[in-house]
């Protein structure tokens, strides 16, 4: 997300600093932007101050990937709160606007679909999601606390599942693994039964309404995302056919806590944003498959 919305930024014509530890980023995810003289890139590690002169701050530190958070699950949490801190009070020294990259994962495994920002969610605070589902629970409650604190102006977009080009070829998620075994004609991997389901957002939609939410006033949390819902047995078959692949289906048992539904209800986004995605899942998964066939 992060290169594409720097990219975005600069094609506005806004000067854009880059902030990664590269955990999960890649310096080569940027390589269009840095030989742009508006890009700058800076190597740090968000759990720590940062001390810059910006107008406005967009907060996506953290790694989504369920294999990179419960590889490191403290650090992952100190960088859903310290890092919340730290980006808060850089942003509250400067007075600048700042949004808050949360997701969807604060629902949990929910309890009605399509999820409405008024949910609270069915979250397990123990479990091995936790530190990344409670830690951006807990963002946003510290977002929200210094905009009624100190006035600070804040966005908090819930981020649904977003796919795309610039995807880590190991990150193990769904989209990414789906595509990479069709490609090698390997087995395909469904966790559970396959109809757990989800909503996959393109990256370019996905950018378009952060953007559009960092503009506009609402200092709630408003849901960005694609509403068509699919399941894993789904999105398996729809990957084998674009790709043309061999692969067959094989089951594994579904990990703990791994949530049953996610759909987003984006009538907020609808209605204050003007904003609902274009990209429709067929379209958005050609262009990702093009993105991972050299990687093959």
């Amino acid at each position: 997300m992060g290169s594409h919305l720097s990219k975005k930024l600069l094609e506005m014509g806004h000067e854009v600093l880059a902030v990664d530890n590269y955990y999960t980023g890649s310096k080569s995810n940027l390589t269009d932007c840095l030989s742009n003289p508006n890009f700058e890139l800076l190597r740090h590690d968000v759990t720590l101050p940062l001390f810059v002169e910006v107008d406005g701050i967009f907060n996506l530190a953290c790694p989504a990937s369920p294999i990179h958070y419960q590889r490191f699950p403290v650090q992952t949490m100190k960088t859903n709160v310290l890092g919340a801190i730290n980006m808060l009070g850089l942003a509250k020294r400067l007075q600048c606007k700042i949004l808050q990259s949360s997701t969807s994962e604060i629902y949990g495994d929910p309890l009605l679909s399509p999820q409405k920002e008024e949910h609270w969610g069915n979250v397990n605070p123990i479990g091995i999601r936790s530190c990344y589902d409670e830690g951006k629970r807990a963002a946003e409650t510290l977002f929200t606390d210094y905009h009624q604190q100190y006035g600070l102006e804040i966005s908090i977009a819930r981020v649904f599942n977003t796919y795309g080009p610039n995807m880590s070829v190991n990150d193990g998620r769904v989209v990414s693994n789906f595509i990479l075994q069709a490609l090698r004609d390997e087995p395909i991997t469904i966790y559970g039964d396959g109809s757990q389901s989800r909503s996959f957002c393109y990256v370019d939609d996905l950018i378009s309404g952060l953007i559009k939410l960092f503009e506009c006033e609402i200092n709630v949390p408003v849901n960005l995302g694609n509403p068509n819902e699919f399941t894993m047995i789904e999105l398996a078959k729809t990957i084998i056919d674009l790709t043309n692949s061999n692969s067959d289906l094989v089951y594994k048992p579904l990990p703990s806590d791994d949530p049953r539904q996610r759909r987003p209800d984006i009538r907020k986004a609808k209605d204050e944003l003007n904003w609902e995605p274009e990209i429709q899942l067929r379209e958005g998964l050609l262009k990702t498959i093009g993105y991972f066939e050299p990687f093959i």
